[in-house]
């Protein structure tokens, strides 16, 4: 277990909100922050040496997320989000013991919107074998089947977070991935599809194509990308921590792995282009 930090509270309401993920993933909510949140500067930093950390133990997630987290605290961020599901799964509690001043925003999957407005009670979740897996996800899942009886049915996408960080967004290889994961929830009578990765929401037009060709019937999506911009939101105001300026806040990146990818990646999901720094950590 790490050490306690000190890091103080934070109080400059100018200091950047650090966002991190595996990889690209996270700019899907780093696009809905942006949106709750335009005056506000963000630092998104992207892991994608060591991507995917679906396959990765638990001891390697949290190594990483406390090294991008101490990184992020390094450029004096005043809020840390954790655009990452496994990270969130795995290792949000060892962050938020290691900084208890820090305010942390995690993301899980949306299982309880999801329960609460299925008609069939039976619902999908897509996300990686890591979060699945993971003690944190599972209790969520028990403590919500016993508090609505709906069946949740998990399907580990093993390789979608890989195509979808390599750009393949309409590929046929992505199609036929996605056609192999969601039939099954699907054929099984799920009628809500739980997106338990921030890498999915930008193939939901393939997920959506996959479903018209199966069923005609109503299958409803949910991205947790916007409850955690919600979430940011309230937490930054009730610290006393909105950037209360009128200008548009910056947008500055960071990446363990390839500069140009990660430009390319800003252009190719968020139209946007940002600098991009390499970084080792």
């Amino acid at each position: 277990m790490s050490s306690l930090k000190t890091t103080p509270m934070p109080t400059d309401s100018t200091l950047p909100v650090g966002i991190f993920d595996s990889g690209v993933g996270g700019l899907s909510v780093l696009s809905h922050i942006r949106a709750a949140l335009p005056h506000e500067h963000l630092i998104y930093c992207a892991d994608s040496g060591y991507a995917p950390y679906g396959d990765k133990t638990e001891t390697q997630i949290i190594e990483r997320s406390l090294a991008i987290t101490a990184f992020l605290l390094g450029q004096g961020i005043k809020a840390l989000v954790i655009a990452c599901n496994t990270a969130t799964a795995i290792a949000a509690s060892t962050i938020r013991q290691t900084y208890p001043s820090l305010p942390i925003i995690g993301i899980e999957p949306g299982l309880k919107p999801a329960a609460a407005y299925s008609k069939t009670h039976i619902v999908g979740v897509m996300a990686t074998h890591g979060t699945i897996a993971s003690a944190k996800y599972i209790a969520l899942q028990q403590r919500i089947t016993a508090e609505t009886d709906v069946l949740f049915i998990p399907q580990a996408c093993i390789g979608l977070a890989d195509q979808i960080e390599k750009g393949e967004l309409t590929s046929i290889a992505t199609a036929q991935m996605i056609t192999r994961y969601v039939t099954p929830l699907i054929t099984q009578g799920a009628d809500f599809l739980v997106l338990g990765c921030t890498h999915y929401p930008f193939v939901i037009p393939l997920i959506e194509q996959t479903i018209s060709s199966i069923t005609d019937r109503d299958v409803f999506i949910i991205d947790t990308g916007e409850p955690v911009a919600r979430q940011l939101v309230r937490i930054l105001t009730n610290n006393g921590l909105n950037n209360s300026t009128e200008s548009t806040g910056n947008i500055t990146a960071f990446t363990t792995a390839s500069a140009r990818s990660l430009d390319n990646a800003f252009m190719r999901l968020l139209k946007q282009s940002v600098v991009v720094t390499p970084i080792t950590t």
